[in-house]
C-alpha cells in the first residue's frame, strides 16, 4: 500500500488521458481550412494521446523503469475495460495493443537516455513510442485487413485524397494515421515545456 499510494496519481491520469483518446478517435475534426478538408486528416484523439508519454516519462524518471511499466500496465487495463463501453471492441483492442508496445517501448528508449540532456529522452521516447502507437492503431483500427477483429469503418474507409491535399487517393484512414502522427509529435513536443517545468518536483526517488 505505502508504494502504491505514490502512483495512484499516475495510473489514474494514464487511464484518463487514454479512455478520452479511445472516445475522441471515432470522431474526424469536422473544419476546413480554405479547400482542405480537416475530416480527411485528423481526429480529435490526436490532441489528448500524447499525454500518456509525458505521464509514463514522469513515472520513468521519479520510480525508473520497473515502476513506470507497472504505471503503463494498470493504465492499460482499466483503460481497456472502460474503452469498450465508451468505444467499439475493435477500437478497444487497436487501443490497448498499441499502447502496451508504444509505451513500454517509450519505457526502454527513455531509461537508456536518461543521463543525456534532459530533452532528450522524453523527446526521443515520445517520437517513437508515437510513430509506433499510430501503425499498430490504425492498421488494427480500421484497416480491413484487421476485420477479424470486429467490423471497420465505412467512412473510414472511402477513397480521399491523401492527406486531404494530394491527387493520390487512398483509404481516409490512411490519412488520419498520417495527420494524427503529425498532431501527436508537435503535441509531444509541447509537452516538453510541463516536463521540464515539473523536473524540479518529480525528482528521481532517493533525491533531494
Amino acid at each position: 500500500m505505502r508504494m502504491t499510494l505514490p502512483l495512484l496519481p499516475f495510473m489514474a491520469v494514464m487511464a484518463a488521458v487514454v479512455v478520452a483518446s479511445n472516445f475522441l478517435v471515432q470522431f474526424p475534426v469536422g473544419y476546413t481550412l480554405g479547400t482542405l478538408n480537416l475530416a480527411d486528416l485528423l481526429t480529435w484523439g490526436a490532441f489528448t494521446y500524447p499525454v500518456a508519454f509525458l505521464v509514463t516519462d514522469l513515472a520513468n524518471r521519479r520510480f525508473g523503469p520497473s515502476t513506470a511499466r507497472m504505471v503503463v500496465l494498470c493504465g492499460f487495463i482499466v483503460a481497456v475495460a472502460l474503452s469498450v463501453w465508451l468505444a467499439t471492441p475493435r477500437i478497444a483492442v487497436a487501443s490497448g495493443s498499441a499502447f502496451l508496445a508504444a509505451q513500454l517501448l517509450d519505457v526502454s528508449i527513455f531509461d537508456r537516455l536518461r543521463n543525456r540532456t534532459w530533452w532528450l529522452p522524453p523527446l526521443a521516447s515520445t517520437v517513437i513510442g508515437s510513430s509506433l502507437d499510430t501503425l499498430i492503431f490504425f492498421s488494427l483500427a480500421f484497416s480491413q485487413f484487421a476485420g477479424a477483429i470486429g467490423p471497420g469503418d465505412a467512412f473510414a474507409s472511402e477513397a480521399a485524397p491523401l492527406l486531404g491535399l494530394f491527387a493520390m487517393e487512398a483509404p481516409r484512414w490512411v490519412s488520419w494515421a498520417l495527420g494524427d502522427l503529425i498532431v501527436k509529435l508537435l503535441v509531444g513536443l509541447a509537452m516538453l515545456a510541463p516536463y521540464g517545468a515539473l523536473m524540479p518536483v518529480v525528482t528521481p526517488q532517493g533525491r533531494a
